[in-house]
């Protein structure tokens, strides 16, 4: 099942199921939140609810998006309870990828970097067994619910930023109930977006390159991802013509770590089982336009698209004007 938060022609906050492009309304949820929290309460799956909200109101999907009108597949009324994080040295990639990592992180271990001992730590401990504990991941925070843009919104870069580089990755979407247990409503695409160039300089500088906004959607996948997920993130320039294209793969069958190690290492901490809060966790990426040389510029536009997600994930790249602002002392 995808679900897709959207607005009406009135500006009414809706939630649909999306199927052959038709958006079908699931009656008397505005938001994925309610209808999230409404399945834990009740105990009913997140599918089975929204199957028998369904009404009879059906809104075009490729209107919606016309007009603007997607919205993340879930947020929180108030932004600060939405935490963005994700992990990093995750993915396997290509098999040619595969092949050249497992060169690189050969040997003595003494002998590498901190990130291709990290990648092999994950590789050698990522996926325990049932009810082991596996090697943490690298992990990082990026904001807060308001770095988040809808498919068709603009993400911007601060002009202080060094680059503005896409990361096809897929994130797990939750919120913690009020027994302060986690619960995943399921998966989307999303475009992690960080500043590659300024984590280059120094991989201590990787926490401020991670502080730039992200996208999410535009639909949610609800229950378990498979295995063997396989998309393609592409750049498109400012006259709408196709400047970079490359597949990208995810799923447990391509990634180092397994999804429940991941979920396990970030939600250990009390911090992020708080009632009520959401978490957008991005779980990595092994496909970068950045490291085929692509520097994307204001008004070019990315897209990550997967058939499993439906629709493609699209913005396109706007910068900032960042006034500084001095501290004043009380």
């Amino acid at each position: 099942m995808l679900l897709v938060q959207f607005k009406d022609e009135q500006g009414g906050r809706r939630v649909g199921v999306l199927e052959d492009g038709q958006l079908r309304v699931v009656d008397g949820y505005a938001s994925t939140y309610a209808l999230a929290q409404r399945a834990i309460r009740s105990g009913i799956g997140l599918a089975a609810l929204a199957t028998a909200g369904v009404g009879a109101s059906v809104h075009d999907y490729a209107e919606v998006a016309r007009r603007g009108d997607l919205l993340a597949p879930l947020d929180h009324v108030d932004p600060a309870h939405c935490y963005v994080t994700g992990t990093g040295l995750t993915h396997l990639g290509s098999a040619d990828a595969r092949d050249a990592m497992h060169q690189k992180i050969g040997g003595d271990a003494a002998a590498l970097s901190d990130s291709m001992r990290m990648f092999r730590m994950g590789v050698e401990g990522g996926k325990p067994a049932p009810g082991a504990r596996g090697v943490q991941p690298e992990w990082f925070y990026k904001g807060d619910g308001s770095i988040v843009s809808a498919c068709g919104e603009a993400l911007e870069m601060p002009d202080f930023a060094l680059d503005g580089g896409e990361e096809a990755e897929i994130a797990g979407l939750y919120l913690i109930g009020d027994d302060g247990r986690p619960y995943r409503l399921g998966y989307a695409l999303g475009n992690e977006f960080s500043d590659h160039v300024t984590e280059r300089q120094n991989y201590l500088y990787l926490a401020h390159s991670k502080l730039r906004a992200c996208a999410v959607g535009p639909a949610l996948l609800v229950g378990e991802l498979p295995a063997d997920v396989a998309g393609t993130s592409r750049i498109y320039d400012r006259d709408g013509l196709l400047r970079w294209e490359k597949p990208f793969l995810s799923g447990e069958q391509n990634m180092s770590h397994s999804v429940a190690n991941l979920e396990y290492h970030h939600f250990k901490y009390p911090l992020f089982k708080r009632a009520g809060d959401v978490h957008i966790h991005f779980f990595g990426t092994a496909t970068l336009s950045f490291s085929d040389g692509v520097s994307v510029r204001p008004g070019e536009s990315f897209e990550i698209e997967a058939p499993l997600f439906g629709p493609a994930l699209r913005n396109t790249l706007q910068l900032r004007p960042m006034a500084p602002v001095p501290v004043t002392t009380l």
